[in-house]
């Protein structure tokens, strides 16, 4: 992965031996630094009955976690200082006292940041990496493919010939919006993202009808250009402008799924809602925010629906790589300044 500046390196611990973890040393104000985090050698107890030995192979790093690394209240309970964060991860188990996992299965799970985990088993699922890649597990094929089928289907409620816009469309979540949306009957999906690059992908690869980078004037002018009749379902990843944006160009009956607003995450003073709001009044507009983890639920559906659709090639997915647990926090900085195309995953 390529950065937009040179990131200093994280600390790292004078006793740190394989394997590691990533601490949280500090709460980041604004933008986190490098100096907020720690690479220190892990403590790996022995098992106890029910446990796995897991060796991460993949881990996530997504813009949520920087809601964890404040102590605000919130939706998910913050990251302790001095422990070892947690997400996403696929690893090998190396040692079992569960029934119904053996060593060398794969494993989806939720410690990641760390190179070897010890678990619960009923926190880990058995997936299948002959069926798709480990790191397809962390995106398409999970809490990222959900996110979006969720947010369309439940909370959206699209229906067929809507017109569809999603705003952080290269990201993991967008780019599955986007796909899925048009697999259900979608009659137009428009997509933001921050470079040419990324709207060239949005279209080509990714069968997005239209989409335009928001660097590159008014979100409110693009969307007037592109969906000139309006949009019925707007799928919020950024907030701010594109939220603003995106009331004033509902048509009757619009809806608005807030999963995350990625453009205010790192500021330090609250910012303006928008200022179009009474137009919800006009246009009988709704707007509303979600978790996946209110609906796993969809879970069983939507795997089967995305595993079909990835066998006939409606759906596709793009990642981004960086190698090892000492580039991890490179990774996730990357995410939050949008390097990234599609889901961003740690090679470890």
């Amino acid at each position: 992965m390529t950065t937009t500046q040179p990131t200093p390196e994280v600390p790292v611990s004078d006793t740190a031996t394989t394997p590691r973890e990533v601490r949280l040393v500090s709460r980041p104000v604004g933008w986190p630094q490098p100096t907020d985090f720690e690479l220190v050698a892990s403590e790996v107890p022995a098992l106890a009955d029910g446990q796995l030995r897991v060796r991460n192979v993949v881990m996530s790093v997504d813009p949520y976690m920087r809601g964890r690394m404040s102590d605000a209240k919130s939706y998910a309970a913050p990251f302790e200082l001095g422990k070892a964060m947690e997400g996403g991860a696929v690893g090998v188990v190396e040692e079992s006292r569960a029934e119904g996992f053996a060593p060398g299965d794969h494993v989806l799970h939720g410690l990641g940041w760390r190179e070897v985990a010890v678990l619960d088993a009923k926190a880990a699922r058995v997936i299948d990496v002959d069926a798709a890649p480990a790191s397809a597990y962390l995106g398409i094929l999970g809490m990222t493919g959900l996110t979006a089928y969720a947010g369309l289907t439940r909370v959206a409620a699209l229906k067929e010939g809507d017109v569809v816009f999603v705003s952080g469309a290269a990201g993991a979540v967008g780019g599955a919006v986007g796909q899925i949306a048009k697999a259900l009957g979608a009659s137009k999906v428009i997509g933001s993202a921050g470079s040419p690059e990324k709207v060239r992908h949005l279209v080509e690869d990714l069968g997005f009808d239209e989409a335009f980078s928001y660097k590159d004037g008014r979100v409110s002018d693009h969307l007037r250009e592109l969906a000139p009749d309006g949009i019925d379902v707007y799928f919020d990843n950024v907030g701010g402008e594109h939220l603003e944006a995106a009331i004033g160009s509902l048509r009757l009956g619009g809806r608005i799924a807030v999963c995350g607003m990625i453009s205010v995450y790192n500021d330090t003073e609250a910012s303006p809602g928008p200022r179009n709001l009474a137009r919800l009044i006009q246009t009988r507009g709704r707007i509303e925010g979600f978790l996946v983890g209110d609906h796993y639920d969809l879970a069983g559906e939507y795997f089967g629906r995305a595993a079909q659709w990835l066998a006939d090639g409606t759906l596709s997915s793009r990642e981004t790589f960086v190698d090892g647990i000492d580039h991890a926090v490179d990774g996730f900085l990357g995410v939050l300044r949008g390097e990234n195309t599609g889901k961003m995953v740690v090679r470890l």
